[in-house]
């Protein structure tokens, strides 16, 4: 079923060096737990494929910074098309929000060459937005972006913490559903990102544990660097 329940939180990111991440992750291992989706490593991959329109709309808005924007997105992880994923994120006074519903493989394989699947009333609304803006926008898959991530979750303040390692890309987008696709990376070697998510709050003992004195804040995603190499 799509998630109907709407909620923007805040959403914060910095670039973080690798002596950073490892001394957040000292930090946090022994103060919240990670995400249950976890194996046995602690880091799971991630592969999102985003979606732009003829003139860039997407990339050219999140180096403006424009308020409110939004893009698709279809994710899987671990290599694998046992789960995927159609999410719309949208950028709001500073806010996020996050849609998803799933999507079949066959709907994917469509999707990602471009087509779009044969009209049904019961697609649902996410999956039915995202093909009116394919048909009068031209939204056509652009770029796969792909990283490992450690997460981390607290209920207090509905908080969670990643730690996204090796961000890469690729504009193989037919490519997107292979078990492992060539891309390259782009940031430089032993440069993360550090995502800090939560609703109303960040607790105290949080905030604490995450103030190193050399955290760079960052506005642009990680669609716009791996968007940036191949325009």
């Amino acid at each position: 079923m799509e998630k109907t329940k709407q909620k923007y939180r805040h959403e914060l990111k910095y670039v973080i060096s690798e002596t950073d991440r490892v001394l957040i992750k000292s930090r946090l291992e022994h103060l919240i737990p990670l995400d249950s989706h976890v194996k046995d490593t602690g880091v799971y991959s991630i592969r999102s494929l985003y979606f732009d329109d003829y003139d860039n709309r997407c990339f050219m808005e999140n180096a403006s910074g424009t308020d409110p924007r939004e893009k698709f997105r279809i994710r899987i992880y671990n290599g694998s098309a046992k789960r995927i994923s159609l999410e719309l994120k949208k950028k709001e006074r500073g806010k996020t929000l996050k849609l998803s519903c799933p999507l079949t493989e066959e709907q994917c394989r469509l999707l990602m060459s471009g087509r779009l699947p044969a009209p049904d009333a019961s697609y649902p609304p996410l999956l039915q937005k995202l093909l009116m803006q394919m048909r009068t926008r031209l939204l056509r898959p652009v770029v796969i972006v792909e990283y490992d991530r450690i997460p981390y979750v607290c209920r207090d303040g509905n908080v969670r913490i990643t730690l996204d390692m090796n961000i890469s890309s690729s504009n193989r987008t037919e490519c997107f559903l292979d078990p492992v696709i060539a891309r390259r990376p782009v940031m430089e070697a032993g440069s993360h990102i550090l995502e800090v998510k939560y609703d109303e709050f960040l607790p105290d003992y949080i905030k604490i544990s995450l103030e190193l004195g050399t955290l760079r804040q960052t506005s642009f995603s990680k669609f716009y660097l791996c968007r940036y190499y191949h325009l």
